[in-house]
């Protein structure tokens, strides 16, 4: 596994991705997959990622809030 992560973040750096954007990827990526392995149940994904439910769902809410409350013109 140490490996495979090696050779993301060396391709990040040769593409000059700065860290805070990879970082955000990251935490979105991870998060995604493991609430779609926990199908959509926000309460068990927060308890294998070993955070409060709360927690997690501000968590979403940063990362995927456009796509969750899309805009709406009235």
């Amino acid at each position: 596994m140490r490996h495979m992560m090696e050779e993301l973040i060396a391709e990040l750096v040769r593409k000059d991705i700065p860290l805070e954007i990879a970082k955000r990827e990251l935490e979105r990526i991870y998060l995604e997959l493991v609430l779609e392995a926990h199908h959509g149940n926000q309460s068990a994904a927060a308890r294998k990622l070993g955070m409060h439910r709360n927690t997690l769902s501000k968590k979403l809410e940063q990362h995927l809030g456009a796509l969750r409350y899309p805009a709406v013109n009235c």
